[in-house]
């Protein structure tokens, strides 16, 4: 039975990725008591699901891996996975966070020697990979695990496959019997980043991600091109795994757009200037992107990554908003239909493959937040004094890249220990 001891000098931080690690460890290192709740199986959040960061092309995992280190090595914050937050009440100060978990059915002696990933055939979606690909239903999430910890698919409890895995384990680590708990623990500041999620293509009618194989997202790019990924890097289009080595980028796919979400979600250009140089570093000369645009937007320190993308001569850009996609039955190849602006030419390009730069949406709208709290139209939340104790932190208040989703989780665990300080004086 899990047991958390908590008052309201206690902070809590909800979400597990970047933003949330971010705050809990700027809190915890000014001496606060901090409860970090994650949803999923580990922690990291979407940057665990990045192959590199833009401008300097680095990979994530060192980032990752500090902050993962950092979480582990202070005692002043307790971790809790497969947990979501079901109510918050009270007010600033005071408030009382009701918290369900949900069964892992392995407990801390899990030693992640994979004995229980042998023992069983069983394959479930991927979902680190975005589906891109199937995992055993005894699997570890990322081979940047935090906490380096199996998890058991629950599609296989009562099953043989279950008993099987748990008589392979040497560790007495599989408790089958597991079940979801509910937990009640004060506070007295919350700090909200649950991050963002991928908005979904398939409502995109137009570009046909629900009907066309060879038309992916940018985070499912991601996926592919990383070495750890799917197809170990190989680009790789789904319909008959021939490599991909014309792409086209449509930017602000869902984004800008009043029947879909209205705000720019400010990453998509950048993420697509990164993934061109994927398709480079995959096939040198022979490679063949192009970026379908309204207009690039790469701000700041971003402008000289865009100028040396604009330099390279395998990067080719089309200032349309593309009318259609349709794929060709027989080749597989994917046509994009619309007008150049610049000229105003019709145009008909076959590309192998499309990737969609989706936006970004919170992935706990405002209205869905177990909580009084101000959001904006898009769902973010607001920073209004109305919320009181509760601040949103990362991409929970806005579209943001990492190194501004890290700031913001830093001002947030900032205001975050104000209160409690003042709590402490008023008690003292």
């Amino acid at each position: 039975m899990t047991e958390i001891v908590a008052t309201n000098q206690t902070i809590l931080v909800v979400g597990g990725g970047i933003s949330g690690m971010t705050a809990a460890l700027e809190a915890a290192e000014c001496g606060k008591e901090v409860v970090l709740l994650e949803k999923n199986p580990v922690l990291g959040g979407r940057v665990s699901q990045l192959y590199r960061y833009f401008p300097k092309l680095c990979h994530p995992t060192c980032g990752l891996e500090i902050n993962q280190r950092r979480v582990k090595q202070n005692k002043r914050i307790r971790v809790l996975t497969m947990a979501e937050v079901t109510s918050i009440e009270g007010t600033q100060g005071d408030y009382t966070a009701t918290v369900k978990i949900a069964p892992r059915y392995v407990n801390e002696h899990c030693t992640a020697c994979g004995a229980c990933n042998d023992a069983v055939t069983t394959e479930v979606p991927d979902a680190f990979n975005y589906n891109l690909g199937k995992v055993k239903a005894a699997y570890l999430p990322s081979r940047m695990s935090y906490p380096q910890r199996y998890v058991i698919d629950p599609s296989i409890i009562g099953t043989a496959e279950a008993d099987s895995a748990k008589a392979a384990c040497k560790y007495g680590a599989i408790d089958l019997d597991m079940q979801e708990e509910t937990l009640t623990f004060k506070a007295g500041a919350v700090v909200w980043a649950t991050g963002w999620r991928p908005y979904d293509a398939a409502k995109i009618q137009p570009y046909g991600y629900d009907r066309f194989e060879n038309v992916i997202t940018s985070v499912e790019f991601e996926r592919l091109s990383d070495p750890h990924g799917p197809t170990k890097g190989k680009l790789l289009r789904p319909s008959d795994g021939k490599e991909a080595k014309n792409i086209a980028f449509i930017q602000c796919a869902g984004s800008r757009d009043e029947n879909h979400l209205r705000h720019c979600s400010r990453i998509c250009c950048m993420a697509s200037l990164k993934q061109t140089n994927y398709v480079r570093e995959a096939y040198g000369d022979a490679a063949q992107s192009t970026i379908y645009y309204i207009d690039i937007r790469a701000i700041d320190r971003f402008e000289d990554f865009y100028q040396k993308v604009l330099a390279d001569k395998t990067v080719s850009f089309i200032k349309s908003k593309v009318a259609k996609v349709v794929q060709d039955a027989k080749s597989g190849d994917v046509v994009l239909h619309g007008v150049n602006t610049e000229g105003y030419h019709r145009y008909a390009n076959n590309h192998d493959l499309v990737v969609l730069a989706v936006g970004m949406e919170p992935s706990v709208s405002g209205a869905n937040i177990p909580a009084d709290i101000v959001a904006d139209a898009s769902g973010f939340i607001s920073n209004d004094p109305a919320n009181g104790g509760l601040f949103g932190a990362g991409c929970a208040t806005n579209p943001l890249d990492v190194n501004r989703a890290v700031q913001s989780a830093t001002a947030s665990a900032l205001r975050a220990i104000q209160v409690i300080n003042r709590v402490a004086r008023v008690e003292g």
